[in-house]
């Protein structure tokens, strides 16, 4: 039976040829680049953490992952304990070493490429009460793995977990793990609400991008949601000619954040791993020129260290720790 295939929004293609690879990877040995830029580590607040189930927080790891804590769940984004990423060295220690990390209730995929699917990091997380969600066409090779309390989601799809109303929301990428499987599940980020707020929004919305190229769909998920506070990646774009369709620029992330209509952006995908050409200095550089040039205060985009705390206050007032 032939393997269902997924694809993007105007099924725009981010493939690349054999030729193309190694144009790039000829560009690359031409290339000198300052890698002496390292995102500083902040020494966790693991008392506070492992105690606090009333206020939301976000703490960032490393790449896209993220420990929230969020209507009194604990949750984990696309985990990546890795020391290595395939030939490339981590370049930042994670923000809280695995073994410290609180009981997990909720780990959320956003695609199943190696730097947002971490089985090694999962196997750690994963307890009887936590559950796993997943893009449609992941949760069967998940279940193989033992990860039985496991949901996958479609575009769109809303589901409760919890207090928590979660929504599954397109990106523009792709995904694979080996040389069979290619886009055989799907990609997306995720919008958690509160599911039951009442009179008084007791938690601002959060909406993790996932990995994306710059696309329509976030003005789409910007009309269909009020968003407070956009996890949104800014690195891997160099070169690029090769990267646009698969992953933004700094400029593109600031113009998505824009899209969303979020109060709040929380830059990622930066400085944990080389993944492309691009430095975390250059990254941050050309993100800070861009909310320059479309006259956002600095307040509005908070730039974490690993391990940073970010205590979110009722009515989206938040402070760092």
């Amino acid at each position: 039976m032939p393997k269902t295939r997924y694809h993007n929004v105007d099924s725009v293609s981010t493939d690349k040829s054999l030729k193309e690879f190694r144009q790039w990877r000829e560009e690359r040995r031409r290339k000198k680049k300052d890698y002496s830029y390292v995102v500083p580590n902040t020494p966790p607040r693991l008392s506070y953490l492992s105690e606090n189930r009333l206020e939301s927080t976000i703490t960032w790891i490393g790449h896209s992952t993220f420990f929230l804590q969020y209507e009194g769940m604990n949750i984990i984004t696309d985990p990546i304990w890795a020391r290595r990423l395939g030939f490339e060295k981590r370049l930042g220690q994670p923000g809280i070493p695995l073994s410290e990390v609180p009981p997990i209730d909720l780990i959320l995929i956003s695609h199943s490429h190696y730097d947002h699917l971490h089985i090694a990091s999962i196997r750690k997380l994963y307890r009887a009460g936590t559950t796993l969600v997943v893009p449609v066409g992941l949760k069967r090779k998940m279940l193989r793995k033992g990860f039985h309390n496991c949901v996958e989601m479609e575009w769109w799809q809303e589901i409760k977990l919890g207090k928590i109303k979660l929504s599954f929301v397109p990106t523009q990428h792709w995904t694979r793990r080996t040389p069979w499987d290619t886009n055989t599940s799907h990609w997306g980020g995720y919008v958690l609400e509160p599911a039951d707020s009442g009179n008084q929004k007791s938690s601002p919305n959060l909406y993790f991008a996932g990995d994306s190229g710059y696309f329509p769909g976030f003005k789409e998920i910007g009309s269909r949601y009020k968003i407070d506070i956009a996890l949104m990646p800014i690195g891997a774009y160099e070169p690029e000619w090769f990267m646009t369709s698969q992953h933004v620029n700094p400029e593109e992330a600031i113009q998505a954040f824009l899209d969303v209509g979020a109060e709040t952006m929380i830059p990622m995908h930066y400085g944990t791993f080389r993944l492309a050409d691009d430095t975390a200095r250059e990254a941050l550089d050309r993100m800070e020129s861009a909310r320059v040039k479309h006259a956002i205060s600095e307040e509005r985009i908070r730039t974490l260290g690993y391990g940073e705390t970010l205590v979110i206050q009722k009515e989206n007032r938040t402070s760092g720790e």
